[in-house]
């Protein structure tokens, strides 16, 4: 394999400012938490180690633009958006999702769960797998010769992670490796992609939080 190395730095935003645990999703005003915020500045200076980085996108969700904020600061680059990089569409976004008290707890509810290829609760893996390919080439080919940063959600990173290397897209969401503001980086030379790797610049995120958006 020949060509330019390039990497695409695909990161989770930090912890959300959430105390009625609901599935949040695309809901607007959902923001850090003050860890969150202490995540995404420890975040910064990992990426300000590791230029030169050329390119910044992020999600138009307020949750990723104020993850992406400190890393626009310490890398003198502007944020720009993506809507290729939003969070996962969900039938259930604005619930709290459980057994007891949560959605789970409704029958009329139950249909949702019907086929977990698909998946039947909320934007199909296939088309989150096509939009967050197409966010990461563009991103790349701004970033050519250099790297970029994309700052996304849980579920599409992983839902990337599993389209490039080839996984099924059915899985334990307790197991995704996408921890709170981690970093999935994918490293192409030219146009074909050599290596993926994983970090936690900012520590495990730590037991109950992978599962978040």
């Amino acid at each position: 394999m020949t060509g330019e190395l390039t990497t695409v730095h695909v990161m989770r935003h930090g912890e959300v400012f959430n105390p009625t645990g609901v599935l949040y999703g695309r809901l607007p005003g959902f923001h850090l938490s003050e860890a969150g915020h202490g995540m995404a500045r420890t975040a910064a200076e990992w990426f300000d180690q590791h230029r030169p980085i050329t390119h910044l996108v992020a999600s138009p969700l307020q949750r990723a633009q104020e993850t992406a904020a400190p890393i626009a600061e310490a890398l003198d680059l502007p944020i720009a958006t993506d809507d290729r990089l939003i969070e996962a569409g969900n039938q259930f976004e604005g619930q709290t999702f459980g057994v007891g008290d949560g959605a789970l707890k409704h029958p009329a509810n139950w249909w949702r769960l019907r086929n977990p290829f698909t998946p039947s609760w909320g934007e199909p893996y296939k088309e989150i797998a096509a939009r967050m390919l197409g966010a990461v080439h563009t991103a790349r080919d701004a970033a050519r010769g250099s790297a970029a940063v994309c700052v996304s959600h849980q579920l599409p990173i992983w839902v990337l992670r599993l389209t490039v290397e080839g996984r099924s897209y059915v899985h334990d969401p307790r197991k995704r490796q996408c921890g709170l503001a981690s970093v999935t980086s994918l490293t192409w030379a030219g146009d074909d992609l050599v290596r993926v790797d994983y970090a936690e610049p900012a520590g495990p995120a730590g037991k109950g939080t992978v599962g978040g958006a």
